[in-house]
């Protein structure tokens, strides 16, 4: 169900990081004049300044692709979605599994109990220990990316202010900053401040010919919120670093103030939706059909967002998860 009838190059989807994440492109979108121009991501202090206030993800991406065995011999993938009891898992899985199918991973042994109305399964594993679970796991890169995780991914595909475990994709809108250009924000006057929204399925999954989004686990902080009320009174614009970050505050919105609370949110966000808390935000170049570009174009309107992306694949722009950035005000 794609919401732009567009096609992104193979060539222009992003297999590996840049060496330097703060060198990605800077694509900057005016959403009232329709006005885009263009930068390096290591220059957004130009375009922030004491009249904002920045909300960063602090969630950080837990190896949640593990590569098992079955009793059988063949091979079986468990993705780790969401933790929902003790050693219970919903995961997705490739390869060959049903009910009863039982799979191992050196000391690591699961069962899968049953598949779910949505399509993923329920899998309890022989530890309650999360720890002893991920171990075993990969950098869950996106299928998009079509080479094997590698060392260089545990560095990369991830935020360099990770802090709380439980994303099973990265939010990349925040991989291309850099602890010197986070100073610089703040030298500047930027307020900057945090929530926690862990990136799920919702974050991967490619909408079909229905609007049901999985939901995510989020987390806004006492302090976070009376940060950006405040700021609202004085007329400052929120800037939010990711979808995931705009899911968790509006998430959060009460007849326009953001209220500390913590939770799941099933929020769909989709053009005709009202912002109550962001003003801006910055993002990268998503699928066509992810829910992440219902999101963008909510924001922006469909025919702006269009020629946006029509614009990056004609300067030839990367795209997705490692690729260049958009920031939109």
């Amino acid at each position: 169900m794609k919401i732009l009838d567009i096609t992104i190059p193979k060539e222009f989807i992003a297999q590996y990081p840049l060496k330097e994440r703060e060198k990605a492109r800077l694509m900057i979108l005016n959403k009232i004049d329709g006005k885009i121009t263009y930068d390096i991501f290591e220059n957004i202090d130009k375009y922030l300044s004491e009249k904002n206030i920045l909300v960063l993800n602090n969630t950080k991406v837990i190896p949640a692709r593990i590569l098992c065995k079955k009793e059988t011999g063949g091979k079986i993938e468990i993705f780790l979605l969401k933790k929902i009891d003790e050693g219970k898992w919903n995961v997705l899985i490739r390869g060959k599994g049903r009910e009863g199918t039982k799979f191992y991973k050196e000391e690591l042994e699961g069962e899968i109990i049953k598949r779910n109305d949505d399509g993923s399964f329920t899998v309890e594993f022989n530890t309650d220990d999360d720890k002893e679970i991920i171990k075993y796991g990969e950098v869950p890169l996106p299928p998009y990316i079509k080479r094997k995780p590698e060392e260089v991914d545990k560095i990369y595909y991830q935020t360099v202010y990770a802090e709380k475990d439980g994303s099973i994709a990265a939010p990349t809108a925040g991989l291309h900053f850099t602890k010197r250009i986070l100073e610089k924000l703040e030298k500047k006057g930027v307020k900057i401040v945090f929530i926690t929204l862990h990136m799920g399925w919702y974050s991967i999954k490619i909408l079909k010919n229905d609007n049901n989004v999985p939901e995510e686990y989020f987390e806004i902080p006492q302090k976070t919120a009376e940060i950006i009320n405040e700021g609202k009174k004085e007329g400052k614009n929120i800037i939010a670093v990711g979808t995931g970050t705009v899911r968790c505050l509006e998430s959060g919105n009460e007849n326009g103030i953001v209220v500390a609370k913590k939770g799941y949110t099933s929020l769909f966000i989709k053009p005709g939706f009202k912002f109550k808390i962001i003003d801006g935000m910055i993002t990268n170049f998503h699928l066509p059909d992810s829910t992440h570009i219902y999101l963008v174009s909510a924001l922006t309107g469909i025919n702006l967002i269009k020629k946006a992306y029509e614009e990056a694949i004609r300067k030839k722009y990367r795209f997705y998860s490692y690729g260049d950035s958009m920031l939109i005000l």
